[in-house]
């Protein structure tokens, strides 16, 4: 019935697969946290109740207002959105910023933790689309459209990468590419952005010990499966353990003690080992039912602005998804990537919601 509405009614499949994705998501949470949750605070539900509230209500009150707020009014708010996001991403750098594990990367609105380089994932790519449709020399001119991105982009990346947040700067700048390429860019401009960026990418990880560090662990994890391989040691460990059924909901034993960061960028290895293979390749599958359909529908679309935001935030869901299951399965360095819809992180759910409530209005306009 889903699948036959969502033929002629993308944007019912749409949702389909974003509320799957968020009830599978708190369900897991539940799983997932339990323990860390009785042992920090003595509420074995105290992560699902925070995600639940903050995360899901907020994010499903974005749902709602992205998805009935006509799409094209985003057009002349895009730059002064854009803008905003810079300078939180600025105050993370006054005493305004809260540190945690090793990195300061949240700002706090009344006592809550806010991520600002989340809200980049919509603004940054709402306003490349905003840009590129407006005027059609700016897809193909070096001086009004090449230049211009590139220092659009490279602005963003250097704020993130002074946050150690260099995940989040690989998903934004491909997605950005492929917007920019969808567009009409020439193709030896994304080839220039490309090489450049591996280039610049490189010499940071050269000089920066820790992003070093994880190179080395994903290219040789045996030889440090004590020290900066454990987690990715751990995280196999636990996806082989589920097997083809998995142990069972609830019954994840490397979540308890072995396994680092469970709730967070590992959670799909508790997912793999509580329900096995198959229930792996069914999250997959609606991973994927969900970003090939965002892009079904973009290369169809009429409207410029539209079109290229599809493309734009469908490669947001896709590569972070990419960024996060390859890492926790061996196949990328890891990089503490949360798994949309899934992992913990009110800042991360919200903006997700958020970001499928544009994809919802913009495929059931006109």
């Amino acid at each position: 019935m889903i699948i036959h509405s969502g033929a002629k009614h993308p944007e019912y499949l749409i949702t389909a697969c974003v509320m799957i994705l968020l009830v599978f998501g708190l369900i897991m949470l539940s799983s997932a946290s339990s323990n860390l949750g009785e042992v920090k605070f003595g509420d074995t539900y105290y992560y699902l109740k925070h995600q639940a509230l903050y995360g899901g209500l907020i994010g499903l009150i974005g749902f709602y207002l992205a998805s009935k707020i006509p799409y094209k009014k985003y057009v002349k708010f895009s730059l002064p959105l854009l803008i905003i996001s810079v300078i939180l991403l600025v105050l993370i750098f006054t005493p305004l910023g809260v540190s945690a594990k090793g990195a300061t990367r949240w700002l706090s609105f009344f006592g809550i933790p806010f991520q600002p380089s989340e809200t980049l994932k919509i603004t940054y790519i709402m306003y490349l689309a905003a840009w590129l449709a407006r005027r059609s020399e700016r897809r193909k001119d070096f001086w009004k459209g090449f230049v211009p991105f590139l220092c659009v982009s490279a602005l963003v990346a250097g704020l993130l990468l002074a946050q150690h947040s260099t995940s989040i700067v690989a998903i934004l700048i491909l997605s950005g590419l492929i917007v920019y390429f969808v567009s009409g860019a020439k193709l030896r401009y994304i080839f220039g952005t490309v090489v450049l960026g591996l280039t610049v990418l490189t010499l940071v990880t050269y000089v920066t010990p820790y992003r070093f560090e994880r190179i080395k662990n994903f290219l040789n994890p045996e030889d440090n499966a004590l020290s900066g391989g454990y987690h990715l040691s751990q995280a196999l460990i636990a996806i082989g353990s589920g097997s083809v059924k998995g142990v069972g909901y609830g019954q994840s034993t490397s979540k308890i003690s072995t396994l680092p960061e469970p709730i967070g960028d590992s959670i799909f290895a508790v997912i793999a080992e509580e329900t096995g293979f198959i229930g792996s390749m069914a999250l997959i599958t609606v991973f994927g039912i969900l970003i090939g359909k965002i892009f079904l529908v973009a290369w169809k679309k009429r409207d410029k602005f539209g079109q290229l935001m599809l493309f734009g935030f469908g490669s947001v869901i896709a590569i972070q998804t990419l960024v996060n299951i390859g890492a926790i399965s061996g196949v990328l360095p890891l990089t503490g990537t949360p798994l949309p819809f899934i992992s913990y992180g009110s800042t991360s759910l919200i903006v997700f919601l958020t970001m499928s409530g544009l994809v919802v209005n913009i495929i059931k306009s006109n």
